[in-house]
């Protein structure tokens, strides 16, 4: 079966925007917008989900003073996908941007089915989110791991500093010299978490006098695991903690920290932080090789927790008075018409919406957002890590999931196997229960086909002729 490139499907899921500047809301200028976006981070790398190795401060300092959301989930298990359907607002049947390069992955003797043709780039049809903040006065500035095809300046970035189709450091990697776009040659050694957050905090020094749109998407904590050498060494000396011990990686988070921290302090230098929203996320789950994604089950590449769930933290004081915690589950998708609905604009009605805007969670205004269900779909495969307890050669074979509040149901296209988890009661999802609530499985596996029907997804069915049976 192959996979049409359109992004209509069956069902568009439309978002009807609540008259969000109506009220106390009122704005008399757009506020700012700073989306900081890490790459391969963790959910449970972090000073406030009670990491006592990882060190990070000023996230620390974010979560205490903004809005936290305990489950909160990227869209894809690795980064391209994830990327794709933050700047779309659709999941990733409607884009096709699957995986990270080929989604035939591993060895072919090995893969019992055909895989997706996976799209690498972004399609230019797609009207992404800084070109609808670019419709109405955005400056908008990318900074960092790109991911979506050689220039994000094609889609709506005024400014592009290190962004290209690239996933992981060129060059030098983490230590100049650099071979980045737009990035001018610092001196030998120069750190590229230092080197990226300097320009960061030049583009709002120039802007301040117009609305931006900050995207610093940081290619840290990404591997290689390349740290600066005094943070390593300082880490060396700190005891481990539930599975963190990966000194160079945690120096990694520290760096990666610290640039939060100098974004959020030029913020308040320049008066700016009160009417900014600032958003901290990941773009999956932590690697598997580098952290322990505990108490969640396995690790970046996998539909289990511990490579979907990601931290996820809102700051905007002039409209957050009160910080909390919010057990709503929310996605990927969700960013877009977040965004555009605090710039005040409706989404672009001529391509569907998959996320729904968080704004009545995050003030008070609603408890749920009316939303059944959360969807995966990752018809593809990656190889496992080296050296990390999962049987065979996969991280993971072509899958999809569905989340409601309570349950979610992992279908395994190779062997057709449901696993059930009850994440209220499971969270590490050590106790698959498909057995013991057949109900559950027949609803959300109904809810899943119907879903995956109306998103035209490709449905991994063709029989590899170069199998042979090496992953049972």
């Amino acid at each position: 079966m192959k996979m049409t490139r359109n992004i209509k499907g069956l069902a568009v899921l439309t978002i009807m925007v609540v008259g969000f500047w109506n009220g106390c809301l009122q704005a008399e200028t757009k506020p700012n917008i700073v989306l900081f976006y890490v790459d391969d981070l963790g959910w449970a790398d972090l000073g406030f989900n009670d990491s006592s190795y990882y060190e990070s401060p000023n996230v620390d300092s974010l979560a205490a003073e903004g809005v936290v959301f305990n489950n909160a989930y990227a869209c894809a298990p690795n980064c391209a996908p994830s990327r794709a359907c933050l700047m779309s607002g659709m999941y990733s049947p409607r884009h096709g941007v699957y995986t990270v390069g080929s989604a035939a992955r591993g060895k072919s003797a090995d893969r019992k089915l055909i895989p997706v043709a996976n799209e690498t780039v972004l399609m230019d049809s797609i009207v992404t989110l800084p070109e609808q903040l670019q419709q109405l006065g955005y400056r908008t500035a990318h900074f960092g791991k790109w991911h979506l095809g050689p220039d994000p300046t094609t889609q709506g970035m005024d400014v592009n500093i290190a962004g290209k189709e690239w996933g992981s450091p060129s060059g030098g990697g983490y230590h100049s010299p650099f071979d980045f776009p737009n990035l001018v040659e610092a001196a030998p050694g120069k750190y590229l978490t230092d080197r990226i957050s300097e320009e960061a905090v030049a583009f709002i020094e120039a802007n301040e006098a117009e609305p931006f749109f900050l995207y610093l998407a940081h290619y840290s904590v990404h591997t290689p695991i390349q740290p600066k050498a005094e943070y390593a060494d300082y880490f060396r000396k700190k005891q481990p903690d539930r599975g963190h011990k990966n000194a160079g990686y945690a120096a990694m988070v520290r760096s990666m920290d610290e640039s939060l921290g100098r974004v959020l302090d030029k913020l308040d230098a320049l008066d700016l932080a009160g009417d900014t929203i600032v958003i901290f996320t990941s773009d999956n789950g932590g690697h598997g090789g580098v952290t322990n994604n505990r108490p969640l089950r396995g690790s970046k590449g996998m539909l289990y927790e511990g490579g979907i769930r990601v931290p996820f933290v809102v700051r905007w004081p002039k409209v957050l008075t009160n910080s909390r915690t919010i057990e709503t589950p929310i996605t990927g998708v969700d960013i877009l018409p977040t965004l555009l609905e605090v710039a005040g604009k409706r989404p672009d009605r001529k391509q569907p919406v998959d996320g729904l805007s968080i704004i009545p969670l995050l003030t008070n205004k609603k408890t749920e957002l009316g939303r059944d269900y959360i969807y995966w779909h990752f018809p593809a495969y990656l190889e496992r890590y080296r050296g990390l307890p999962e049987p065979g050669p996969f991280r993971t074979t072509p899958a999809s999931a569905i989340r409601d509040e309570q349950w979610k149901l992992i279908h395994f296209y190779e062997t057709g196997t449901q696993e059930l988890y009850n994440l209220k009661q499971d969270l590490s999802e050590q106790n698959n229960v498909a057995s013991r609530h057949p109900e559950v499985v027949a609803r959300l596996s109904r809810a899943l086909t119907e879903w995956l029907t109306d998103t035209n997804a490709f449905l991994p069915s063709e029989l590899n002729p170069n199998y042979k049976g090496g992953n049972e």
